[in-house]
C-alpha cells in the first residue's frame, strides 16, 4: 500500500480528552516561530494537514510572511485542545475543524470572522456559516464503504453499494469499521447510517447481527485488518472515496484499475475549513494566509497531499485522482445543527448498542 495514503489519512481518531503537545514545523528563521513575530503566520491544525514545500514558498514570496505549522495531534483532539486554549490562541489561524464538529468550535467562539479572497467561488453547499464567515471551507471528501477488488472478483460476488446491501447475508463477516467514539471516519459512519437508513439503532442493530467488526481506529481498521490492504480478512473497510487513488500514485506501470473500489451508496460527506483564531497574534497574517488557502495555487495541491478535494469549483484535479477516485454525486449530510443537538447522545447510544 503506498505510503501517501497512510501519511494523509492516518490522523483520523476523534475521542482523546487528553491534550498532546503540539509538534512545529515548517520552515523558519533562528527567531521566526516567537511568539507576536509579524514575519509568522502560525497554523494550528492536525496530523493529517500536508502542502507542498513549493506551495508553502510561494505564499512567502507572495505575503512575505512565512508559515509555521503546529500539528496537534488527530483532528478532534487538535479542535479540543483549540477550545481549552481560545483565550490564549496556540496561533493564527486554525485548519481541520469539519462539519462533525463544527458546532463545538462555533458555540466556543473560536473564530473570528473574516470574508476570504474568492470564497465567491465556492459552491454555497459547502459554505455551513453562511454569511457570518467565521469559518472558511477549504475541502471536502467522503466517508464511504471501501472494497478489496481481488476478494470479490475471486468470489465471484458483486460488492455491496449502499448502506442496505451491507445487512444481507451475502456480505455477512466481511465488514470492519471504526468506533464512532474515538474515529473521525466511525463517526461520520454513524451519522451516514443515521441520515440514510431511517432507524439508525435498528439498522446497527442488524448491521451487528451480520457480523461487523469494530476497531478503535482507521490505520487499524485500514492496515491491518482490511484485505485489500494486503494484510487483513476483511474485504470491506469504512475508508474514504479518495482511498484508491491515493492507493497507486507511485506505482509503474499504472494500473487499469485500483485494487479497491468505493461503495458509493455508503458515502457521507466531510467538509473541512479553516478559521482565524480570536486573539490572533498576527491577524493581518492570519487573514493572508486564509485567503491563500483558497488560492488556486493551494487548492490545486491538495489532492494529492491531503487526499480530499479541493473546495474551489475552478480548481483543476491531477489526472490520477479522477482518474482512480470516485465522484460521489449524492453523499448523505447532515446539518451541522442536528449534529450538535445529536453527536454525543447518538454515540453513546451507539457504544451501548455495539460494543457491549
Amino acid at each position: 500500500m503506498n505510503t501517501n495514503l497512510r501519511r494523509a489519512m492516518g490522523a483520523v481518531l476523534i475521542g482523546a480528552l487528553g491534550v498532546p503537545a503540539l509538534a512545529a514545523c515548517g520552515g523558519s528563521d533562528d527567531d521566526g516561530g516567537k511568539a507576536g513575530d509579524r514575519r509568522t503566520v502560525t497554523l494550528v491544525t492536525h496530523d493529517s494537514f500536508e502542502a507542498s514545500s513549493a506551495v508553502l514558498k510561494q505564499f512567502t514570496k507572495e505575503t512575505g510572511y512565512k508559515v509555521e505549522v503546529l500539528r496537534g495531534g488527530d483532528a478532534g483532539s487538535a479542535v479540543n485542545q483549540a477550545v481549552l486554549s481560545k483565550d490564549n490562541p496556540q496561533g493564527d489561524v486554525f485548519f481541520g475543524v469539519d462539519n462533525t464538529l463544527l458546532s463545538r468550535a462555533l458555540d466556543a467562539g473560536l473564530f473570528t470572522p473574516y470574508e476570504a479572497k474568492d470564497l465567491e467561488k465556492v459552491p454555497a453547499a459547502l459554505r455551513l456559516d453562511g454569511d457570518r464567515h467565521r469559518v472558511t471551507p477549504v475541502d471536502s471528501g467522503d466517508i464511504c464503504v471501501n472494497y478489496d477488488r481481488k476478494y470479490f472478483a475471486d468470489k465471484k460476488l458483486a460488492p455491496p453499494r449502499t448502506y442496505a446491501d451491507l445487512l444481507k447475508p451475502a456480505y455477512k463477516n466481511l465488514l470492519v469499521t471504526e468506533n464512532a467514539a474515538t474515529s473521525s471516519p466511525g463517526l461520520g459512519f454513524l451519522l451516514g447510517t443515521a441520515a440514510s437508513t431511517g432507524d439508525w439503532e435498528d439498522y446497527w442493530k442488524k448491521l451487528k447481527a451480520n457480523g461487523v467488526e469494530v476497531v478503535d481506529g482507521w490505520e487499524q481498521a485500514y492496515f491491518d485488518r482490511f484485505s485489500g490492504a494486503g494484510k487483513g480478512d476483511k474485504p470491506l473497510v469504512v475508508s474514504y472515496a479518495s482511498s484508491p487513488p491515493a492507493g497507486v500514485v507511485g506505482m509503474k506501470p499504472q494500473p487499469k484499475e485500483a485494487p479497491t473500489g468505493v461503495a458509493t451508496g455508503t458515502c457521507f460527506r466531510q467538509i473541512e475549513f479553516a478559521g482565524l483564531l480570536n486573539g490572533a497574534k498576527n491577524e493581518k497574517g492570519g487573514k493572508a494566509l486564509l485567503d491563500f488557502l483558497l488560492s488556486r495555487t493551494f487548492q490545486e495541491d491538495v489532492p494529492l497531499k491531503m487526499y480530499v478535494n479541493p473546495a474551489r469549483e475552478d480548481a483543476e484535479l491531477p489526472e490520477v485522482f479522477t482518474r482512480y477516485g470516485e465522484t460521489i454525486d449524492k453523499p448523505a449530510t447532515m446539518a451541522p445543527g442536528k449534529i450538535a443537538e445529536n453527536r454525543e447522545q447518538w454515540v453513546e447510544q451507539w457504544s451501548s448498542l455495539v460494543l457491549k
